[in-house]
């Protein structure tokens, strides 16, 4: 555990819990517009805030980017910091003895992918309130958690946090509106996004409680005791198996399922999104003719005119007969990041390295 004194990492600490209340103060306020994207940005500034915090009192000022010549990196005057994903990469790498679990990073990575989205386009974010619940109440516990672990309970913020009041007879109507707009056109990128994330995930990590809070809300059937709270948190550990038992019978009755059926060209990409996927891994900024000198140069697939059309590496690429087009793996966008990462293809060196038909396996030993 880390104690701060007065300084810039206390300085960038403060700002970051700040943020994480910000970010609950306006969820939580009624009527609030844009309650989703407030909240993920909010909340996405108070992680990377926190591991700046971590970064600035552990390795000093290392977690700037620098130019080759060793200069740092400005962007509109400012030098730039790692952003969060290469924060949480640079965080697992270190030497603490806390690290992030599988399933907090998956959360994290959930949420970044969103707030991606959200800087592109507009939608009613209304619909994605009770839709993504789970996952907002539990980037907030693992935001609390990492915070008092790192830095001890001193900055804890759930003193800070009040329950909210609930109109729960209104929510069944609610759910039902939002189903319905989620059925519109404006909601069906960001909603394929949430539903491929989650069947993405492994059972373990969709059932951890790091990755999505999900909570029953019953309400006593009577005051017993006039001495009772009106909220109460139950320790999972501290059930006896009677009432571990009962709980798993009520949560079968209401749990959500995710259900995975065979579907035509599951998983697979077309070119620009193979570019988009790159560029999430590497930050390097592919053009569709990039890719193009790339898949020809490692033969693939055929060319346009080819007849030969499904004489592909099925393992990197398929030929989609029914759209008459191409779709590529996901191992194809691996394959591409690491001739970036490990062998120094850039955009603007790629089309002259694919001048001469280059051999996959020389670029394979790594694997």
């Amino acid at each position: 555990m880390i104690t701060l004194r007065q300084g810039k990492p206390k300085t960038i600490l403060e700002n970051s819990l700040n943020s994480a209340l910000t970010a609950v103060e306006t969820y939580n306020r009624p009527k609030t517009k844009f309650r989703i994207e407030n909240y993920v940005v909010l909340m996405i500034i108070a992680w990377t805030k926190l591991f700046h915090a971590f970064f600035q009192a552990t390795i000093g000022e290392r977690y700037f980017y620098k130019e080759k010549n060793g200069r740092y990196k400005i962007i509109e005057g400012e030098r730039k910091a790692w952003e969060l994903k290469e924060c949480i990469k640079n965080f697992q790498k270190g030497t603490q003895k806390q690290k992030l679990t599988e399933a907090v990073i998956a959360n994290l990575n959930f949420f970044i992918g969103i707030r991606n989205k959200i800087e592109h386009r507009y939608w009613n974010s209304s619909a994605l309130d009770i839709l993504l619940f789970g996952e907002c109440q539990a980037l907030l516990y693992n935001y609390e958690n990492t915070v008092m672990a790192l830095f001890g309970d001193d900055y804890s913020i759930n003193t800070c946090l009040a329950y909210a009041l609930q109109f729960s007879h209104l929510r069944a109507n609610e759910q039902l509106v939002a189903q319905k707009d989620l059925l519109s056109k404006d909601m069906q990128d960001i909603k394929k996004y949430i539903d491929k994330y989650r069947t993405d995930l492994s059972q373990e990590i969709y059932d951890s409680q790091e990755y999505s809070i999900k909570l029953l809300q019953i309400p006593k059937v009577s005051n017993t005791n006039r001495s009772d709270l009106s909220v109460e948190f139950v320790n999972w550990n501290s059930l006896s198996d009677e009432d571990k038992n009962n709980y798993q019978k009520v949560s079968a009755i209401i749990k959500d399922k995710i259900i995975k059926q065979p579907v035509s060209n599951a998983n697979m990409l077309k070119p620009g999104d193979v570019i988009n996927m790159v560029r999430e891994k590497t930050g390097e900024t592919l053009s569709l003719y990039n890719h193009t000198d790339l898949w020809k140069a490692f033969g693939i697939r055929p060319g346009t005119n080819s007849e030969s059309k499904f004489e592909t590496i099925t393992k990197y690429c398929i030929y989609d007969e029914p759209h008459n087009d191409y779709l590529y793996t996901t191992e194809w966008v691996e394959f591409i990041v690491r001739l970036i990462t490990d062998y120094g293809f850039k955009k603007e060196n790629i089309h002259n390295k694919c001048k001469e038909n280059l051999k996959m396996e020389d670029y394979n030993k790594k694997e």
